[in-house]
């Protein structure tokens, strides 16, 4: 079994993979009078694909046993799909580059509280992975026609270790 450790999750290691959805960054300004702070764009959700529509939808999480092991993962290829947890808990993210027969080595990272994450459309990414507790979610992705899931089963599992 091939051994992944997870890494802090930054802006700049995760750029190939998507958007990191957090409160950083210079892209903000005040609204309703000064009453509030407006992080803006921190994300470009994607919808394509026949009678392609954003969704907003909510889930809860139960966590997986650690070390994980990451037997599958899944693309979107109609759309992009965010994570934005509605706790300041972290949680563990895992995504793969394309690679010749299918998805490549698996990359891990582990969120800081409160950050959230948009994939790419079509990238090779985990299943949802709180960590210690369940934990719930606010998901934005893609509805329309057509099948918007593919699954990858890995030949060997791998073994996600956090830090």
């Amino acid at each position: 079994m091939t051994r992944i450790v997870a890494r802090p999750l930054t802006r700049e290691s995760f750029a190939p993979f998507g958007d990191v959805i957090d409160m950083g960054g210079d892209n903000h300004y005040p609204i309703n009078g000064g009453k509030a702070e407006r992080y803006h764009d921190l994300a470009t959700a994607e919808a394509t694909g026949p009678n392609a529509r954003v969704l907003i939808s909510m889930a809860r999480g139960s966590p997986y046993e650690l070390p994980l092991k990451l037997s599958m993962v899944e693309r979107h290829p109609f759309g992009s799909q965010a994570f934005i947890p509605l706790s300041p808990r972290p949680f563990l993210v895992v995504v793969c580059h394309d690679g010749d027969q299918g998805p490549g080595e698996p990359h891990a990272f582990i969120t800081a509280p409160r950050q959230g994450i948009n994939y790419y459309r079509n990238l090779w990414h985990g299943v949802l992975t709180p960590l210690g507790e369940p934990q719930d979610f606010l998901i934005v992705d893609r509805g329309g026609d057509g099948s918007n899931l593919e699954e990858f089963h890995f030949s060997h599992a791998y073994e996600i270790h956090l830090a």
